[in-house]
């Protein structure tokens, strides 16, 4: 059993707290079984576990021995210094971060895509991949982001869905180009928009782009877009958290889909 943070595999798992160590390596740490086991059903491949056997299940204890990969036991101290959440299931992860490139995206025949402009917090992120999995897009694109799809607080607020999405990292001229070349109708979220989402045909291939609550889109986006489109703000405040617009115009698209594409 490892019982020390001095220990040279767990001082390398550290390190991957840091976003740089991440890309470098191309490895990234998650936690807890469900995640696990979402990752694994998505074809991340997992290099090695660490576990904390007094906190195992019986089923995260098979989910373990099911894997067949190299499997560390630390103690109760170590796995708490491991771990971000309470209720991680006793399973910490070490995975290949995958990439996927715009040309390796799989389209339905009618495609919804949410296309994310230089997001910053990992816990909006990984809300709006909740939202993603629950609405069936097509994908998700984040273009220039100032955080990082495998970033600890991404995984653990998307519970796992980051792993259920076709998510791709790119530029905004890279996803632009890509969109048109596809068809999409691209709609730009904007405050000053004048064109309410509800009156939005959502019913073709379409794209909605959303961006920072402090800065907004970029003018590339709102050059760029089909329609520039906004949601009523009847408050005080006038903007929503960004998680929260993108799943209002998600399930409004999907409402005119009537679910079904």
């Amino acid at each position: 059993m490892i019982s020390s943070i001095q220990n040279p595999g767990i001082k390398a798992l550290l390190k991957l707290d840091k976003a740089h160590e991440r890309r470098k390596q191309g490895l990234f740490v998650m936690e807890g079984s469900r995640e696990l086991s979402l990752a694994v059903a998505g074809g991340v491949v997992v290099r090695q576990l660490f576990v904390c056997e007094e906190m195992l299940s019986e089923p995260s204890l098979s989910l373990v021995r099911s894997l067949n990969v190299p499997t560390e036991t630390v103690s109760a101290a170590v796995f708490e210094k491991l771990t971000y959440r309470s209720g991680s299931d006793g399973i910490v992860a070490l995975a290949v971060a995958r990439r996927l490139s715009l040309s390796a995206i799989r389209l339905s025949a009618n495609p919804f895509v949410i296309v994310l402009e230089s997001v910053e917090k990992p816990g909006n992120l990984g809300a709006i991949m909740r939202t993603a999995d629950a609405a069936r897009a097509d994908a998700v694109i984040v273009c220039d982001p100032q955080t990082d799809i495998f970033n600890p607080n991404t995984i653990r607020s998307s519970i796992g869905c980051v792993f259920t999405q076709q998510i791709a990292v790119c530029t905004s001229e890279e996803a632009y180009r890509w969109m048109t070349e596809g068809g999409m109708n691209i709609h730009a979220a904007e405050l000053s928009a004048a064109k309410w989402y509800y009156d939005t045909d959502f019913t073709v291939p379409s794209a909605i782009v959303m961006g920072t609550e402090a800065a907004g889109l970029t003018d590339f986006w709102l050059r760029n877009a089909t329609s520039r489109i906004k949601i009523p703000m009847r408050g005080q405040i006038d903007s929503l958290n960004v998680s929260v617009s993108t799943a209002i115009l998600t399930f409004e698209a999907m409402r005119q889909r009537k679910f079904t594409s």
